[in-house]
């Protein structure tokens, strides 16, 4: 049985990316076989060439390209896609192509926090802000909407009292580092056998 291959879109310094790629490094059914970027210098880039992986720089125009987008991911193969920190709004057409099959990871437990521009520090400021006493990562399905599709896991973590935009960001990173590469292995693995 040939492996299941995955592309990870990622749009800044892929320590998610990176987590999958030496995850699945040594993997009997499931490779990453693709990293797609919309910033030419992105550390993702710099990941993927460590790795011997190959790699797409595409911009918004080229994400909304129904041609372009297939015939870059029928080249590679790819089976599954995770969102790995990418920022980009995934149109329509390559939501229904991989229905159930790409999954994004956000730094927050949605629907709190969530929508366009909520990325990075700001996720963090917001929580800080509201006065939650919890946040974490939410593992969810991508559908036409930011940050909207069926959730399928969530992991909390404590906020602190002293605790900043940046010690959060810590916290939430380790939780993402522990469970997205878990979480897309069993997702993968379902696939196999559907």
């Amino acid at each position: 049985m040939k492996k299941k291959k995955v592309a990870v879109f990622a749009s800044g310094n892929g320590t998610n990316a990176l987590q999958l790629i030496k995850h699945f490094k040594n993997h009997s059914h499931i490779q990453i076989g693709l990293i797609v970027t919309n910033h030419s210098k992105a550390g993702v880039i710099k990941i993927a060439e460590e790795n011997n992986i190959p790699f797409a720089v595409i911009n918004k125009s080229l994400l909304a390209n129904n041609s372009y987008m297939t015939a870059l991911l029928n080249l590679y193969d790819v089976d599954f896609i995770v969102l790995a920190g990418f920022l980009l709004l995934v149109p329509p057409f390559l939501v229904k192509l991989f229905d159930q099959k790409m999954i994004n990871i956000h730094p927050a437990l949605l629907p709190k926090h969530g929508g366009k521009g909520m990325f990075g520090m700001q996720v963090h400021q917001a929580v800080i802000n509201d006065g939650d006493p919890e946040t974490g990562i939410t593992i969810h399905y991508v559908n036409e909407l930011y940050d909207k599709g069926k959730i399928i896991f969530q992991a909390t973590c404590k906020v602190e009292k002293k605790d900043n935009a940046e010690k959060i960001a810590k916290k939430v990173q380790e939780l993402e580092h522990e469970h997205l590469p878990a979480w897309s292995e069993k997702l993968i693995m379902q696939m196999r056998y559907l």
